[in-house]
């Protein structure tokens, strides 16, 4: 039989002092958590400001955009109030040359209205409706009952959203 050189304890003494080069200490293991808890805490700080900041950036923006929504609107109303200045400017005007004045600045009116679709709400002959018409008055009519006889006073439509309903006389019923 053989014997070993080595001695036992010695053995585990080389195996112990490996173990512990390879595993580290739980004071190395508890750096290494804080460590990485202070990365975390960074990283969700900088998330938490960017949102913040992307947050008074989106409020700024509402901001602007309410201010600044009628800006082209109001750009185009400029050359019509321009245009009936200069018709009331006219020192020797006619009837007809007033009229002739105000019927170009109405069409240059119902061109602004187009661009930024805005159209009349005239609902002469249809049937009533609240959403669109305002009902000021019935009358007797050969129209079937709630049937728009008469408009007092036209509507108006932003997009197909009422910004003023048309004032109007319907039928009534027999």
């Amino acid at each position: 039989m053989e014997q070993n050189d080595t001695n036992p304890s010695t053995e585990q003494q080389a195996a112990a002092t490996n173990t512990a080069e390879i595993m580290p200490s739980l004071e190395e293991m508890l750096k290494e958590a804080e460590r990485k808890g202070q990365e975390h805490y960074d990283a969700w700080m900088y998330a938490k400001a960017e949102g913040e900041n992307i947050r008074r950036r989106a409020i700024e923006d509402v901001s602007k955009a309410q201010k600044f929504a009628v800006e082209r609107f109001s750009n185009e109303m400029l050359a019509v109030k321009d245009s009936l200045e200069a018709g009331l400017a006219v020192e020797t005007a006619t009837v007809e040359s007033f009229k002739s004045g105000m019927e170009l600045t109405l069409k240059q009116l119902a061109s602004v209205f187009e661009k930024f679709n805005i159209s009349e709400i005239n609902p002469v002959g249809e049937k009533l409706d609240p959403h669109k018409h305002q009902a000021i008055a019935m009358v007797d009519s050969d129209q079937p009952a709630n049937t728009v006889v008469g408009v007092m006073q036209k509507g108006y439509a932003l997009n197909d959203r009422v910004l003023r309903p048309a004032m109007v006389t319907v039928a009534k019923a027999k």
